[in-house]
Formats: C-alpha cells, sequence, structure tokens
C-alpha cells in the first residue's frame, strides 16, 4: 500500500511546534543528512538539509520516518506507510497523490503523469508541482523523468535522483 496523503486542513501548530529531527542516511547512501518535520496531522516536510531545523524536537511520527527511510535504504521497503499531511494548492496535492501511484521500481514521464491527472496538457504545471513536493522520498517524485528518458529536474539535485533511482533499479545515465 502507498503512503497515503491526508490532505487535512493547515495544522493549527506554527512551524515553531513541528516535531523535527534530521536523519543521517546508512552508510554508502550519498544523499547528506534529511530532515523531517511533522505536525499533529502528519508529516509536512521530508526534505535534503539546506539550513538548521533549530532545536530537535522529535516525534513519534518523525523517529517513524526514519525508521522506513532505514529500511528503505536497506531495500526492505517499498511502501512508506505513513500519514502525510503537505501544504499545497489542490492542483499540487492532486499531482503529489497520483506520485504515489508510481511504484518502487517504476518511472513516469511528466506526460504521462499529467495524463494521470487527467490533464494532459499540463505537463510543465505538473513539473512544477513536483518540483515543490514537501515529501521527498516518501512521496516519490523522483521517479518522474523526461518523455525521451532521461533525467530532468529535481529539487534534490539530479545526482541524488539518479542515486535514488539506481537505488531502485534504474541506471540512469543522464
Amino acid at each position: 500500500m502507498n503512503a497515503s496523503l491526508s490532505f487535512v486542513a493547515p495544522c493549527p501548530l506554527t512551524h515553531h511546534a513541528e516535531a523535527c529531527q534530521r536523519y543521517t542516511p546508512p552508510a554508502g547512501v550519498p544523499l547528506g543528512e534529511i530532515e523531517i518535520r511533522a505536525s499533529a496531522a502528519g508529516l509536512t516536510w521530508v526534505g535534503f538539509v539546506t539550513d538548521a531545523c533549530g532545536d530537535a524536537r522529535p516525534s513519534a511520527l518523525t523517529r517513524r520516518c526514519a525508521q522506513q527511510l532505514d529500511a528503505y535504504f536497506a531495500g526492505e521497503l517499498i511502501h512508506f506507510e505513513l500519514p502525510l499531511a503537505p501544504t499545497g494548492t489542490e492542483f499540487q496535492r492532486r499531482v503529489w497523490q497520483a506520485l504515489t501511484t508510481i511504484a518502487f521500481g517504476e518511472t513516469r514521464s511528466y506526460a504521462e503523469q499529467a495524463q494521470a491527472i487527467g490533464h494532459p496538457s499540463a505537463t510543465r504545471a505538473v513539473g512544477a508541482a513536483n518540483g515543490r513536493n514537501p515529501l521527498a522520498i516518501v512521496v516519490p517524485c523522483h521517479r518522474v523523468i523526461g518523455a525521451n528518458g532521461r533525467l530532468t529536474g529535481y529539487a534534490g539535485g539530479l545526482e541524488r535522483k539518479r542515486w535514488l533511482l539506481g537505488h531502485e533499479g534504474h541506471a540512469m545515465a543522464n
């Protein structure tokens, strides 16, 4: 079963009241530190560290996410089972929900992703929504590639995207 997006109304907690923890992937995983944030409603952010999250305030949910990331990187988990509460527009949430249907080890083009949400002419808008995905790895925007099979943009950087796809069984040269 894929991670489910709960799409709840924004949590009344402020950013400062969110649980926050840093996660360091196991040795051999060249992605760098990952920050995990959660509200009472679910995960709100899983992303590559660019700045400090302030005082670490882990919660049961951020620890559960870290455990599932460990299992994913160990090759023991292919579907995340976590409550998710990303903030975004209705269109973005539809795109992110569709991302959860791309199975581990598979890829989809941006055009196929646009078709999947019923907006076949919205390829660029789908790409923009993927770029704003606040739940890296858990909501697998790294599985979306160019129509020609080549790697295209990834907010975490193309080297991370290449590594993630390789981890899932894809040999991506470009």
